[in-house]
């Protein structure tokens, strides 16, 4: 059923559906600007709110500070992910990736940029694009989704240059490997893939589940989250969450979480992740559970790590999920305010 556009609801109504709409909102992606002072959340309904962290931070903010300075209508359906560069937002939902300049967003000028669809099987084919991640040195986006393929693109010319094909499900999880032009990607067959972007071939491939110690088959077998740093992996899903040493093939550690995991970063010496329950969960990498920090959402599915030198004042973790409210942690032991859209 087709969502209802605000114009089309009676004035009398109006406030009553933004306040449905609230309710019943979901926020799948979350990107920090290039100056690190703003933070652009996407919703289920296509809308992407540009919050100002400088102003929330400030120790004269108010509530309305906790508000978004701009929001508007980005894709028809869910924004699913998001990434910056140097210059602009590029926000994925199905089927197509479409960019924004910052410059203008923060004028309130929200007039896309340019849009990209990838080389579908179909053209009745419009998969969701779950993932988008940067390649700095080749210059590209890499983006992933329903259609089980990972495609990379040159940002510029706007091309499309190579479909890497190997997974047999959806795609849910992208993570770069920095100090090699590698690519990781998990998904719904269960498969972790490695890939070398200078070949495009699938190099290293683990099944996570059918490693006895991962193995939860009450949950699936699907990777809903992974990260990299050098020679290490973590990743979790329908499996549970797991420390990889990738060169071995070889699960180090099994994190103890019940709940199935949907965001998983390293940060210093510690793994953060987050997933159904408010927890975002700290972890030594021996598999000590060093902190639980409860938030508002009653489920996360995105953190974000805002680490721009430029903007040291606005050095935070935010938090989002299943509500209208993204958590701001200033450190890691407490939720410090919530943004709300």
């Amino acid at each position: 059923m087709e969502r209802a556009s605000p114009l089309a609801v009676p004035l009398g109504q109006t406030e009553v559906f933004q306040t449905l709409q609230r309710l019943h909102m979901t926020i799948f992606s979350q990107s920090v600007s290039p100056c690190g002072k703003f933070l652009a959340a996407g919703n289920n309904y296509g809308q992407i709110a540009i919050f100002s962290l400088s102003a929330a931070l400030s120790s004269e903010a108010k509530e309305e500070s906790k508000k978004p300075v701009v929001t508007f209508q980005a894709h028809d359906g869910p924004v699913y992910s998001m990434v910056s560069t140097d210059r602009q937002l590029l926000s994925a939902g199905d089927g197509e990736v479409k960019a924004w300049l910052w410059a203008e967003i923060l004028k309130k000028g929200c007039k896309e940029l340019w849009r990209r669809q990838p080389p579908y099987r179909t053209s009745l084919e419009v998969p969701e694009i779950n993932a988008l991640l940067l390649a700095p040195k080749e210059n590209s986006l890499i983006l992933a989704g329903g259609d089980c393929q990972l495609h990379t693109m040159d940002l510029e010319t706007g091309t499309f240059t190579r479909a890497l094909r190997g997974h047999t499900d959806y795609i849910h999880c992208l993570a770069l490997r920095e100090r090699s032009p590698e690519v990781l990607s998990g998904g719904e067959d269960g498969a972790v893939r490695l890939w070398d972007l200078r070949t495009a071939k699938e190099v290293q491939t683990i099944e996570v589940y059918k490693h006895e110690e991962c193995a939860r088959p009450h949950n699936g077998r699907w990777i809903g989250c992974l990260a990299t740093d050098s020679d290490w992996m973590v990743c979790g899903g329908g499996p549970a969450l797991t420390l990889w040493h990738l060169r071995s093939s070889t699960p180090t550690t099994i994190f103890p979480m019940r709940a199935p995991q949907k965001h998983v970063t390293f940060y210093q010496d510690l793994i953060l992740s987050a997933g159904q329950g408010r927890c975002v969960n700290q972890w030594q990498l021996s598999g000590e559970l060093k902190a639980q920090v409860p938030g508002s959402s009653p489920g996360l599915l995105s953190l974000s790590l805002n680490q721009q030198p430029a903007a040291p004042e606005c050095k935070v973790l935010t938090a989002a999920g299943n509500s209208c409210r993204v958590d701001v942690f200033t450190n890691l032991g407490y939720r410090a305010f919530s943004l709300s859209f």
